[in-house]
């Protein structure tokens, strides 16, 4: 399955939930007015895409259609694709091109954090050819330093573990002296699921990058929070609580294929100002697709 088969193939629920049914309402309109508008934006709402985007998008419309002087209902499917193209656009690229550089992944348990380092090391390694290291900093959970394990076998990155319990940033410490030791490309660094309201765990958060920043001070790093998309405005609640104690680059969206919540993407993005990264949309190593704004919009707003 091509890369844009997949991806409408995982917009699927959210698609036929919301941009299907903004289809069909525009239909039944003979002209553009107020109470179209009205419509509209109470179905981006429904759809997931949270009050303050879904005013954003409707707002941004009123002013294109008064500019063009569009009259037709009909064309507004496509201009609310393109809109969603724009306001989605910019970030999205992964910035690792120092060696080694580190991808600090976060977000609260059962989000697919560790299933989502495995996908990415995959990727580095079978697609861009970079030696990856991965470091089991999710303490924690014996169940998570074993599974890092069994990715890292599948994947082929090398794996730094300590035991149960062991100070996480003393695990970032000896991945990143690794890294150095074996020119490894790309440390990706799992870490507790945490409750983004128990501030010992967010300090913890702060030593590991404090570590990080000490140990390789000018590398790139990343720091993605993963999220649920199942979770809908739950996500974007956690995305801005995670915003106010780490400083985030990006979002990992898992499970959009499994709920028709997917419009979810747009809240995050338009308000809390984060890039979409990557998002998930099946079970398979390769369903974890590199975010393209022009895809993920034309995928969700298909004719």
């Amino acid at each position: 399955m091509g890369f844009f088969s997949k991806i409408k193939e995982g917009l699927k629920k959210t698609r036929d939930s919301m941009s299907k049914q903004v289809e069909i309402m525009l239909n039944s309109f003979t002209k553009i007015d107020e109470s179209l508008f009205e419509e509209l934006e109470e179905l981006l709402v429904m759809g997931d895409v949270g009050v303050h985007t879904a005013e954003h998008i409707c707002n941004t419309l009123r002013k294109q259609v008064k500019e063009q002087g569009v009259t037709d209902p009909n064309k507004i499917y496509d201009m609310i694709r393109e809109i969603v193209t724009d306001m989605m656009r910019g970030g999205e690229e992964l910035n690792i091109s120092t060696k080694p550089s580190v991808i600090l992944v976060i977000g609260v348990n059962g989000v697919g954090k560790t299933t989502t380092i495995g996908k990415i090391a995959s990727r580095l390694i079978k697609e861009e050819k970079k030696k990856v290291i991965l470091g089991a900093a999710d303490t924690f959970r014996a169940a998570a330093i074993e599974q890092l394990e069994v990715w890292a076998e599948r994947s082929g990155a090398d794996l730094v573990k300590q035991a149960e319990g062991s100070d996480p940033a003393s695990v970032v410490f000896d991945s990143i002296a690794a890294a150095k030791a074996r020119s490894a490309d790309v440390v990706i660094c799992d870490t507790a699921g945490r409750l983004h309201n128990k501030k010992h765990l967010m300090d913890e958060l702060s030593k590991i990058n404090r570590v990080i920043d000490r140990e390789l001070p000018g590398a790139d790093k990343e720091v993605l929070l993963v999220l649920d998309a199942t979770t809908g405005q739950n996500a974007v609640n956690q995305a801005r609580e995670f915003k106010n104690a780490a400083n985030i680059t990006g979002i990992v969206l898992t499970k959009l294929d499994g709920t028709a919540r997917g419009g979810v993407v747009l809240a995050i993005r338009e308000e809390l100002d984060l890039p979409v990264k990557f998002i998930g949309v099946g079970e398979q190593v390769d369903d974890l697709q590199p975010f393209h704004a022009e895809e993920f919009a034309a995928a969700l707003f298909e004719r």
